[in-house]
């Protein structure tokens, strides 16, 4: 071989060899600049991006370390909620944030393999703003559902349902909302037009009139929508009047039956109003004033359960008749074991009367036996004030019907008892007699307090027990089983209708008020849970006939006494 030619090609592989160790020794590229060795792991965490607001991202990345198994792990600046369901995947995502204006967030990466080695990259998202327009909506409170709508009524109409669906605050999705009328007699004369609704009254006119109305509506960032809407107006000969004939409602034959009607109008050349209360029932209940807004009528007797329809008539002075109507069901006479109040009188806010208030429905004058009665519909097996039906017993127990002779007792018919009656004498049923209360069972715990000869009573001890024993001796009526009453059997006699005296038929039952003064306190059989001492009742309830009112007395107390007997 040729020495020189040997010699060149030695000095290539050299310069060749010498290359090929200082790359390797370098640990880059031959064109690198740098002495940094290449990291253990390598990631890339994906090109930069530009989303819209409210859009989902999906965050996706490569990465190659010195093993096979990774462990990834997603930040973002600012703050950003990253759902990252398997550490082991680069997989990723994120709700793109609302926005107003351009926003910028750098997510990072970080990736670690099975040795500890890590790695890192950054990608960086732009949120755009993406904003929908808002959905203007008008609603008509107070709508018609002809579309048409009455002179000189008040409208309102409200733009709250307006909406935005993607609100910078979804508390105050809508900034501004501004009304105009486009067309129509100007109706909006001092009216707010920036809020979320407008009131107005309807035009009075002699022709029908359309009102049009607009609604813009801006949300948070500026965007805008409208609506619209147009509103018939009636002519004020067009306008009806409004009629309410009232409610629904069941009576009893004789009670009365309320006819409360209301009426009006929105337009003042259309008064006067007229009424004319009408009823489709071939039993003609007798209607008081068929002409009178508010009135009433009386319940004819039934033997079932009728249904009855009123319709009340309502014309103004345009000739327009406008009519509503109510149903009452009346139903037949009961049978009571309960006696009524005794009142027939009904009240107004200033004073009590026997005139019919139908502006204040549903008083104790209005329903139960007593209207009835004086209706004429009660039948009696006697005879009372009211709804009250009494029968005289004589002295050996038979009725006595001739009001000049004298009797000893009194059958109440409608709850079956029979009551002791007073006289006028120290007799032993002597209305002036006084006695403290005494019972040995049934006294919660105390007998009370035995009666003693300084009392004003014919028997030896002068208390209720004693008196029991010698009525029931003597056998008043030919009845030996009489008794105190208890709180609500003697409560039934007492009538709230006698307004100045006795709250009880002194026809029936006289000399009640004679001998005493006010109060007139009877003792019944219950002794009371109020004032007791050591478990014992040292009191017992009492009623008194000259107000009504109930109480409790203290068993020494001297009250007067009316026994009973019987009952249903």
């Amino acid at each position: 071989m040729n020495y020189l030619l040997f010699l060149r090609q030695y000095k290539v592989v050299a310069v060749i060899a010498m290359v090929l160790l200082l790359a390797s020794c370098s640990g880059s590229s031959l064109d690198s600049d740098t002495n940094q060795p290449t990291p253990d792991v390598l990631v890339n965490a994906g090109t930069n991006k530009s989303v819209n607001e409210q859009s989902t991202v999906v965050l996706n990345a490569t990465a190659q370390g010195t093993t096979d198994t990774l462990t990834y792990s997603w930040s973002a600046s600012p703050a950003l909620t990253i759902t990252h369901e398997d550490a082991n995947s680069p997989a990723a995502t994120f709700i793109a944030p609302s926005a107003t204006e351009i926003l910028t967030y750098v997510l990072t990466l970080v990736v670690t393999d099975e040795n500890g080695n890590q790695g890192s990259d950054t990608v960086e998202y732009q949120i755009n703003p993406v904003n929908e327009t808002p959905s203007a909506l008008i609603e008509v409170i107070n709508s018609d559902t002809n579309g048409s709508y009455p002179a000189g009524i008040e409208i309102t109409l409200d733009g709250s349902a307006s909406s935005d669906v993607d609100p910078a605050d979804s508390l105050d999705p809508i900034a501004a909302w501004r009304w105009q009328q486009t067309a129509g007699t100007d109706v909006l004369d001092n009216v707010s037009l920036d809020g979320d609704s407008i009131a107005f009254v309807t035009p009075i006119l002699d022709d029908a009139n359309a009102l049009s109305f607009e609604l813009t509506v801006t949300d948070q960032e500026g965007a805008q929508d409208t609506a619209s809407i147009t509103l018939q107006v009636l002519s004020a000969s067009q306008t009806q009047p409004l009629v309410d004939a009232g409610v629904d409602h069941q009576v009893f034959s004789g009670e009365i039956i309320l006819l409360t009607g209301e009426a009006s109008t929105s337009i003042p050349a259309g008064l006067p109003l007229l009424f004319d209360w009408l009823n489709d029932s071939e039993l003609v209940p007798v209607i008081n004033n068929r002409s009178a807004e508010k009135t009433y009528a009386i319940a004819p007797l039934v033997t079932q359960t009728e249904l009855v329809t009123f319709t009340l008539m309502v014309t103004d002075a345009y000739g327009n008749e406008v009519e509503d109507s109510i149903n009452v069901r009346i139903k037949p006479l009961p049978i009571s074991n309960m006696n009524d109040t005794g009142v027939t009188l009904q009240a107004s806010l200033t004073q009590n009367g026997t005139q019919h208030q139908s502006a204040f429905p549903g008083q104790d004058g209005q329903r139960g036996q007593d209207i009835i009665s004086e209706n004429g519909l009660l039948e009696k097996a006697g005879r009372g004030e009211q709804g009250f039906d009494f029968t005289k017993l004589d002295a050996i127990g038979d009725e006595q019907d001739d009001t000049s002779q004298d009797w000893s007792c009194v059958r109440d018919n409608t709850t079956g008892l029979v009551w002791e009656v007073k006289t006028d004498d120290s007799e032993l049923h002597g209305a002036e007699h006084s006695f403290s209360w005494y019972q040995e069972d049934l006294n919660g715990g105390y007998e009370g307090t035995q009666g003693s000869l300084s009392l004003t009573c014919d028997n030896d001890q002068c208390d209720t027990e004693s008196f029991v024993a010698a009525v029931n001796q003597a056998g008043l009526c030919n009845f030996y089983d009489w008794r105190l009453p208890t709180h609500n059997e003697l409560l039934s006699l007492v009538h709230y209708g006698n307004v100045t005296g006795t709250k009880i038929d002194l026809n029936y039952f006289p000399y009640t008020d004679d001998f005493v003064t006010s109060p007139l306190w009877y003792w019944t059989s219950q002794p009371s849970a109020d004032g007791v001492s050591d478990d014992a009742s040292q009191t017992a309830w009492a009623i008194d006939f000259s107000t009504g009112n109930d109480n409790f007395l203290n068993k020494s107390t001297l009250g007067k006494v009316r026994l009973v007997r019987g009952g249903r």
